[in-house]
């Protein structure tokens, strides 16, 4: 599997920052994990969300990256649940987020060639 060049995001790391971009500009400052998984299913996004265990990963990289912060829910579970992690977009994952919107929005798309001209 090849690395990933430095400075450089997957899929599901961009479709993350974006998810948490609109629910910044919604007044939702921070999220969990599950939540954040919701809506990226309800938005019809999610391709590359195979799983949560894929989710969890993806949030521990950008927050390594600066993106994200992260701390956990002061309020008290339910019995039964684990604490639930809340994360934020830094102004760093906010920019990374309209870069990344910016450049999808004025790539090329793939055109279809048919054989039967």
């Amino acid at each position: 599997m090849p690395r990933r060049k430095a400075g450089t995001l997957v899929p599901l790391e961009t479709e993350i920052l974006e998810v948490a971009l609109s629910l910044m500009r919604c007044g939702h400052t921070t999220f969990h994990g599950f939540g954040l998984a919701r809506t990226m299913r309800e938005q019809g996004g999610a391709r590359s969300l195979t799983g949560h265990g894929t989710l969890y990963k993806a949030l521990a990289r950008l927050e390594e990256f600066g993106l994200l912060v992260s701390r956990w829910d002061e309020a008290a579970a339910p019995e039964g649940r684990p604490r639930r992690r809340l994360y934020e977009l830094t102004s760093a994952g906010a920019h990374a987020a309209e870069v990344a919107r910016a450049d999808r929005a004025v790539a090329p798309r793939p055109q279809i060639v048919s054989e039967r001209a």
